[in-house]
């Protein structure tokens, strides 16, 4: 199967790009969320994730990838559920996005053309003009669009995350699972 039967046309550049991925890095409101925050009457924050993002990410790990998040706010949201996902390198309250990517990429011995980043806004850009592969969710930011290498069919909170993941195991010669859990 290739990625093309599923979603839309890949350029050879952005094939090229995802071929040498080991890292994904994901921005959190806009990406995983559609970047609406619900907040309760008790200051309780809340925020929708996609279960098929999630098998997905679970997917990619199971499959040998490395996963990060780095978003610019705090939430134990996060925590819980990238936890539950398997994700290893959660970076939360990052204003400057770029001090979390420089510590990955040592930490994992990666190089820039080795990393992909998936945003949707003006924070996200520092990354994204550094990683190899950036990736823009449908409903970014036109700056953000314009940046990317290229840009998912689906909006943030609505899949995004699993096409990307279905990209770069397809395009690195892995059969999609269709067993596990979504999480």
């Amino acid at each position: 199967m290739q990625f093309e039967d599923l979603y839309q046309p890949l350029s050879d550049d952005a094939r090229a790009r995802a071929k040498k991925v080991k890292l994904l890095i994901c921005d959190i409101d806009g990406v995983f969320s559609d970047g609406r925050i619900y907040l309760g009457n008790q200051g309780e924050e809340l925020k929708a994730f996609n279960t098929k993002d999630g098998f997905g990410i679970k997917a990619l790990i199971n499959s040998g990838f490395e996963v990060a998040v780095i978003t610019g706010r705090h939430s134990k949201i996060v925590q819980t559920r990238m936890s539950s996902l398997t994700v290893q390198h959660i970076y939360q309250g990052q204003e400057d996005k770029l001090i979390a990517y420089q510590e990955l990429k040592n930490t994992l011995k990666l190089t820039d053309e080795q990393i992909a980043y998936i945003g949707d806004d003006g924070p996200d850009m520092p990354v994204m003009e550094r990683v190899g592969f950036a990736v823009a969710v449908n409903d970014a930011h036109p700056l953000i669009k314009r940046l990317s290498h290229y840009t998912t069919q689906m909006p943030g909170g609505f899949g995004a995350v699993r096409e990307l993941t279905d990209l770069l195991m397809l395009e690195n010669g892995i059969a999609l699972t269709t067993q596990g859990t979504s999480s």
